[in-house]
């Protein structure tokens, strides 16, 4: 089956509100084999929503709404979808209940203006809303689904959650929807796909499978999509194609799904019982802040500094004056003598640092804009690694962040 999500609001159209909504719509309906193949954002116009209400019902097996469901002038939702499909409104009794009673627990006077959102669609199934005082609708005619619910997300969030994904898992689509997503770090797109091969022969025994390239300033994710009838086809294809892309780029892959870099890390440290101390200066606390964002973490990081200017490195982590005058602040020495500096300071098994020219000011011909020093310091071995992260500040801070991760992350398991 297939959908298209429509999103109603003039402040989505003029860039006041970010619509996030479809993009968890879209999860959720592939959850139970639904795939949205169009979105579609429409002002409050009631000519304009019922060309879109007519060409997406034309065109998709579900249709899901969203917004201009409030009780003011401008949430005309409801009267266009009654004239859509013909139909008045009538007063749902137990929606009027739910509204009464969210008043009377806080205390407030009902306005006839709330009591009106009690009268919904003759003819549709009311989706309860647990969470606000307007209900939604749902509509089945001949296997065509035309779902309307508040654009609130938590609102809507709750009414997908308890009542539409129900009720297709009740009626199975006879489709099952699979994603698989494979997160790389250290290598660009381009190169990536060189490593992965012809996409074309990796996919060609399963037909109706994708897979995708989606880059971004910490790496490349490979989204692998499949449709199968059953689950167990479904799963095969997904794994037989990770493994595939695992042989071909395991180097590269650190995690899968939602799982972060910083996640792996502390696994990987608490698994070998070590801890782990960072000194940043370019980055400004960013490693930090990622590796403290991990539940747990206290098991294994014992400190983070962050020495920004000249007299602190010497102060914090006893790197010598003389090393910073002679090569300055953003050099290998600097970074190694950060690493090791707060590695002895913590009295911790594994130290990492930052140093580098974030800018846009501060380059030269010789240390240009986004150069970053980053400094590795165990008992066996001090070194640091030179990288070029481009000329935007906040990217420059934020991929730094993420090569420290990966280049301690390759460390600890001896990955060239």
């Amino acid at each position: 089956m297939n959908a298209e999500i429509l999103s109603i609001g003039d402040e989505l159209l003029i860039g006041q509100v970010v619509n996030t909504n479809q993009a968890f719509i879209a999860e959720q309906l592939n959850r139970v084999g639904i795939a949205a193949d169009r979105m579609t954002t429409v002002g409050d116009d009631r000519d304009a929503m019922l060309r879109a209400f007519r060409e997406a019902h034309d065109t998709h097996d579900v249709v899901v709404v969203t917004g201009g469901l409030g009780p003011t002038h401008d949430d005309i939702t409801r009267a266009v979808v009654c004239e859509f499909f013909a139909t008045d409104l009538v007063e749902d009794e137990a929606s009027l209940k739910r509204i009464e009673s969210r008043f009377a627990r806080r205390n407030l006077a009902m306005l006839e203006r709330n009591r009106d959102q009690a009268r919904v669609p003759r003819g549709c199934t009311v989706i309860p809303n647990d969470l606000g005082t307007a209900p939604g609708y749902f509509f089945e005619r001949s296997r065509k689904y035309f779902i309307v619910m508040p654009g609130v997300p938590f609102e809507m969030k709750g009414m997908m959650t308890e009542f539409v994904l129900p009720y297709f898992e009740h009626h199975p689509t006879g489709m099952v929807i699979r994603h698989r997503t494979l997160k790389t770090t250290g290598i660009a797109e381009s190169f990536l796909a060189e490593r992965i091969g012809n996409v074309g022969e990796l996919l060609a025994k399963t037909p109706g499978t994708t897979l995708a390239f989606l880059p971004s300033p910490a790496g490349v994710r490979l989204r692998v999509t499949t449709h199968a009838p059953s689950s167990s086809e479904a799963d095969a294809t997904i794994s037989r194609i990770e493994s595939e892309l695992r042989q071909r780029a395991e180097k590269y892959i650190y995690g899968a799904d939602d799982e972060e870099l910083e996640q792996v890390i502390g696994r990987l440290l608490t698994d070998r019982h070590l801890t782990l101390a960072v000194a940043e200066s370019c980055t400004g606390g960013l490693i930090t802040d990622r590796i403290t964002d991990v539940p747990g973490s206290s098991a294994y990081f014992e400190r983070g500094i962050v020495t920004y200017s000249n007299a602190s490195k010497t102060a914090e982590l006893g790197v010598p004056t003389g090393l910073i005058e002679q090569f300055g602040a953003v050099s290998k020495v600097v970074a190694e003598a950060m690493a090791s500096g707060v590695r002895a300071k913590a009295n911790a098994d594994v130290g990492i640092s930052t140093t580098g020219i974030a800018g846009p000011t501060g380059g030269s011909a010789e240390k240009p804009v986004g150069l970053v020093w980053i400094g590795y310091s165990d008992r066996s071995a001090t070194f640091a690694l030179e990288f070029h992260f481009g000329e935007d500040r906040r990217r420059v801070k934020e991929r730094a962040s993420q090569a420290a991760l990966e280049l301690l992350r390759r460390r600890l398991l001896h990955i060239q």
